[in-house]
């Protein structure tokens, strides 16, 4: 499981990036945080996320308001997809005869 988990300092120094804003990814409930023997630590497979929020709010001068709002359309967008595909596929089966 250690291998999964990321110190968020350590992160934050490589990254560039402040602490404050992965606190701020927490309390908006976009990334979820771990903490052991004193340690806080992000998930391996939430830094695709990380980063992903980091260029929008660094890169972009997204606020955090806006990334909630802009995570929320994509997750329907994704929705929306499967769904399509899900229809398609069912098309398909129709089509066959």
């Amino acid at each position: 499981m250690q291998s999964e988990l990321i110190i968020i300092s350590e992160y934050c120094d490589k990254c560039h990036i402040e602490p404050s804003f992965i606190e701020m990814l927490q309390e908006s409930g976009l990334i979820d945080i771990q903490a052991e023997n004193g340690e806080r630590y992000l998930l391996f497979s939430q830094l695709p996320d990380v980063e992903r929020y980091s260029r929008m709010y660094y890169d972009l001068s997204i606020n955090m308001e806006g990334i909630d709002a802009i995570h929320h359309l994509l997750e329907r967008m994704e929705e929306m997809q499967r769904e399509i595909h899900s229809l398609h596929n069912r098309l398909r089966l129709f089509e066959d005869f």
